[in-house]
């Protein structure tokens, strides 16, 4: 694709998008991402559809992601011309007819099933209770700009709202150290749990030799709790594919290589359909907007393993092997993926690039707080009232995380502990309200900010049972390749076992200590490095709930008491995560 012919695409893509979305004719929107879908969201666009055509209703219809309101799915967002959109939450086949019938014939809104409106124009009557939605209005989103407005896979919508620009002007206006250098100047941070700086990262591929180098995505996502990468992809592939040409160019990689965790069908589905577009339009393969840059994308595949998310076991399973991490050096910038030098990112690191690109780094920059720049995209579940998919600017207290947008806890309950960053993360106090999201003050704290799981948990909660389930998983996803973690953890596991069962030793506390020492020490990757963490930051939060184990032989929440399921698995406690007992 030639510079001009790009510029005829915008055209064509600006018309397209004013027609669609401010023409004549009502734009129905329904979020079908995994939360949507969970919900029974295809189950209500089909009866949609059905409505529409028995009424003889002409209307533009959209299966966009997520909007990040998770509790309200299936979410139907219905914009009428001179009207702003009004959004109905958790929507049933059953009530397609009162808000086609009521809403869009009749402009009176149903009692029921509004949860509010955006944008500006004249609405209902009816709608003197409705208000804008606080869990739209508190965020400030950047990779998720266009999750739940755009269809994920429509390249002339992405490209009418600003897509594609940030690679344009990297690419015709740029040489590529300036581009390392603009993501260098904008404080960005790795996403994927290390925070390294992407930027400094970027670099150590430059001096690599080519011309075969090769920028991998990491979807593989396998923490609990977590789904912000996934949510990514199913609501806004382009954007991932952008930031990742935007890599190649500025590292001069050849290749770029998304990884996904295998059966996650919606990321996987939206992200080859983006794919197979971009090369229709011509934003990806040889000579990028009549440049000498070229650049081809595939997917590829992962089976169930949470340690494939490390970056050299990444590489491994690319390349079909078992996935295990491989002893460095050398580093994956010299010898990776098929012995070609690359560079392994996050989604989320890498589609903050398009915008840090088109707006500049001082804008990116001067969002959140001290080295910690950008936003953050939680995921908010557990024990409140309205979990979630939430970007924010880092800086964000974790208590205004849990009250403002999740609705505070669920029941009407005191909160007793929040655990971040994955099963390999943190398990704070209530305290920790305070915390704000920020890379290093949540490292001070005992927890890490990670991929941005935060599972809020209740009054009725045991620390202790939370921990040994935390383990449980820890256990079992080990690789087994190294000593200190494939015995440190089943160690771990039959020592938190026996303190909630009842049964602790003298000596255990401080032999889960010594056991955690020796994994931080010798273990090969970061699955063994950080294992200990989750025990360490629960007995220095909740040191009297084991102490009541272990002294008093009593479960202060009764969840110890209650009979643990024993999998029929070769690994013991392997299914414990998964059924949450």
């Amino acid at each position: 694709m030639t510079q001009d012919k790009f510029e005829e695409l915008k055209t064509e893509a600006d018309t397209y998008w004013e027609t669609r979305s401010n023409g004549n004719i009502p734009l129905i929107r329904i979020g079908t991402a995994m939360c949507g879908h969970a919900a029974g969201a295809y189950r209500v666009a089909d009866k949609l559809k059905t409505v529409l055509s028995e009424r003889s209703i002409e209307a533009n219809f959209d299966e966009v992601g997520c909007l990040g309101l998770c509790y309200a799915e299936p979410l139907l967002d219905i914009k009428k011309p001179g009207s702003p959109r009004v959004f109905f939450n958790n929507v049933t086949a059953d009530d397609i007819d009162q808000i086609i019938e009521g809403y869009l014939i009749n402009n009176v809104l149903p009692e029921s099933n509004v949860l509010g409106y955006m944008g500006e124009g004249e609405v209902p009557e009816s709608a003197d209770a409705m208000e804008n939605i606080p869990g739209i209005a508190l965020q400030n989103r950047i990779a998720l700009r266009n999750a739940g407005h755009i269809a994920p896979s429509n390249a002339l919508q992405y490209i009418a709202t600003g897509g594609y620009s940030g690679l344009y002007k990297a690419v015709t206006t740029m040489e590529p150290s300036e581009v390392i250098d603009e993501v260098k100047n904008s404080g960005l941070r790795g996403r994927g749990g290390a925070a390294f700086p992407t930027g400094v990262k970027w670099s150590f591929l430059v001096g690599s030799p080519g011309p075969t180098k090769y920028i991998l995505c990491n979807c593989e996502e396998g923490d609990p709790g977590a789904y912000n990468d996934k949510g990514i992809l199913e609501s806004d592939p382009h954007t991932l594919l952008e930031g990742l040409a935007i890599a190649g160019y500025a590292t001069g990689a050849s290749n770029g290589i998304v990884f996904i965790r295998h059966g996650h069908d919606g990321p996987i589905d939206r992200t080859e359909a983006a794919i197979t577009e971009a090369y229709e339009n011509g934003l990806l393969g040889e000579n990028i907007f009549g440049s000498d840059f070229s650049f081809d994308i595939e997917v590829a595949l992962t089976g169930e393993s949470y340690v494939a998310g490390e970056e050299t076991a990444l590489m491994e399973a690319v390349e079909g092997k078992r996935s295990m991490p491989r002893f460095r050096p050398p580093f994956p910038a010299a010898f990776g993926v098929w012995g070609k030098p690359s560079n392994i990112n996050n989604v989320k690191s890498l589609s903050y690039a398009p915008e840090i690109i088109s707006k500049g780094s001082e804008w990116f920059s001067a969002i959140g707080v001290n080295q910690s720049t950008g936003t953050a995209i939680v995921c908010l579940s557990g024990d409140v009232n309205k979990p979630g998919l939430y970007e924010v600017s880092m800086g964000m207290t974790l208590g205004q995380v849990v009250d403002d947008l999740g609705g505070g806890v669920s029941g009407g309950r005191e909160l007793k502990l929040l655990q971040t960053g994955g099963p390999l993360g943190g398990v704070l106090g209530p305290d920790s309200r305070d915390i704000h999201i920020d890379f290093d003050e949540m490292r001070s704290a005992g927890a890490i900010f990670g991929s941005g799981g935060i599972i809020v948990g209740s009054e009725d909660v045991c620390a202790v049972d939370l921990t040994r389930v935390l383990v449980a998983f820890c256990q079992f996803e080990s690789c087994g390749k190294c000593f200190p973690c494939r015995l440190g953890m089943e160690h771990l596991l039959e020592i938190v076992e026996r303190i909630s069962n009842f049964q602790s030793k003298p000596g255990d506390m401080d032999l889960m200590r010594s056991v955690g020492g020796t994994m931080e020490a010798g273990s090969l990757c970061g699955h063994g490095q950080l294992g200990f963490g989750p025990i360490r930051s629960a007995i220095t939060h909740f040191e009297s709930d084991f102490k009541s184990h272990i002294e008093e032989n009593i479960c202060p929440t009764g969840s110890c008491n209650r009979p643990k399921i024993v999998p029929k698995n070769t690994r013991p406690y392997a299914n414990d995560f998964a059924t949450g007992d």
